[in-house]
């Protein structure tokens, strides 16, 4: 079922789709009372007409209607023309709602250590969401030490991305549209059903058009790596009442550099680099900068000052792509990055490689891919993460046009 290439979108949402059918009635999608929350006054929507709008939406749209009755058309921050269906209806593409989760060691028995995991930690609650879960369900609504949060992962842009789900005091309920914005998922809220962008977290269509939700630390690592930092961990479980093929990726070879056509993007391609490049990504100030990983794979770390700011970019081999090889454990190799400040205890560090991780030039401390100092004078010590995250290249560059590239004029 799996042995072609992903060359189509129409051979993709049937794979998802047909999927999708298999999904036991338990965990249809819960319903939500609807609750009144009202926009700030500095959240005003950019394109928004009046609550009292008629045909808001132009004709012809590249999007369904049926299923949003209860949507606020009048109000979006983005043009409906550059909305559109990504070819499977709401909530088709089912998220998870009651996550289960295992220990480090039964998860042992299923997950590959090469294999990618979502990481989000809240105080001492330490969990990991394997992309071979998420690669099926991109939303996970969870509640980590108590913080209720929103694990997404949008396949076609390689973002993985934890958002706090509390707004106004209101806890909100999340599910997939079914369509997209520059190639990213747009996810709605059970509650209002308001659109947001999974990039942004921001809302771009209904009620709460403006509203940003908060943007939580999380990164992208191998298995391995996670299990070694976090031995009492806890990871997502398989087991999520769904049929589907973990392990396996719809995807095959959409990570491939053969072809630089992007699906469901009919913006201009930045075309500084290839658009499937992988980059990690950071806003700092007013300085948006993407660091290549062909570039980061060379030289493995990046000492760096962002509008002010001293940064280290690590980088190391060893997870592999959910987006290549149809078994995601015998997938390419991408690796894994992280972005933290150099400034530690008002002393600036400089780094570079080392044969066991990433090792300061200033005490000779060793250093894990978490900022975790495991040997030295500075053992146990934490640097600072840097809200960043890696994309593909076309999605970064689309959400932030003015965006440096690290070796680039």
């Amino acid at each position: 079922m799996f042995a072609k290439p992903f060359y189509s979108s129409f051979l993709f949402f049937l794979l998802v789709g047909s999927a999708a059918c298999r999904m036991q009635t338990a965990v249809s999608p819960p319903t939500a009372t609807p609750i009144p929350i009202s926009i700030a006054e500095s959240a005003a929507p950019v394109n928004a007409a009046s609550t009292g709008c008629e045909n808001p939406i132009p004709a012809n749209p590249l999007f369904g209607l049926s299923a949003w009755p209860q949507t606020n058309f009048c109000l979006h921050s983005v043009s409906y023309d550059e909305i559109r269906s990504g070819g499977v209806r709401k909530d088709r593409i089912a998220a998870i709602n009651e996550p289960k989760f295992e220990t480090v060691a039964e998860v042992n028995v299923w997950l590959a250590d090469v294999e990618p995991v979502l990481v989000y930690r809240d105080g001492n609650d330490a969990r990991a969401y394997p992309l071979q879960v998420l690669v099926w369900h991109e939303i996970v609504n969870d509640v980590v030490n108590g913080r209720p949060v929103v694990i997404t992962y949008c396949p076609l842009c390689s973002a993985g991305l934890v958002f706090e789900r509390v707004v106004a005091g209101d806890v909100l309920d999340f599910g997939t549209t079914g369509n997209l914005h520059h190639s990213d998922l747009i996810m709605y809220d059970r509650q209002t059903e308001s659109w947001w962008q999974q990039f942004t977290g921001e809302s771009i269509v209904g009620t709460m058009t403006g509203t940003q939700l908060t943007m939580l630390p999380s990164q992208i690592v191998s298995w391995g790596d996670f299990k070694t930092q976090f031995a009492n961990g806890r990871i997502l479980s398989p087991d999520t009442g769904y049929e589907l093929y973990y392990g396996e990726t719809p995807y095959i070879n959409f990570e491939s550099l053969t072809y630089d056509r992007v699906k469901f993007f009919d913006s201009e391609l930045d075309d500084r680099l290839h658009p499937k490049r992988r980059v990690r990504g950071v806003r700092i100030g007013d300085t948006a900068i993407a660091y290549p990983y062909d570039l980061l794979a060379e030289v493995g770390v990046i000492n760096d000052t962002v509008d002010g700011k001293p940064i280290v970019v690590f980088w190391q081999s060893g997870t592999t792509s959910a987006l290549y090889s149809k078994v995601i454990a015998e997938s390419r190799d991408v690796g894994a990055s992280a972005i933290f400040d150099r400034q530690l205890n008002g002393q600036l560090l400089t780094f570079a490689s080392a044969p066991d991780g990433f090792q300061d030039n200033e005490t000779g401390s060793v250093w894990n891919l978490f900022g975790t100092a495991v040997s030295g004078p500075l053992v146990g010590e934490q640097l600072t993460a840097v809200p960043s995250h890696e994309f593909f290249w076309f999605a970064w560059a689309a959400f932030q046009p003015e965006t440096q590239i690290y070796g680039q004029p």
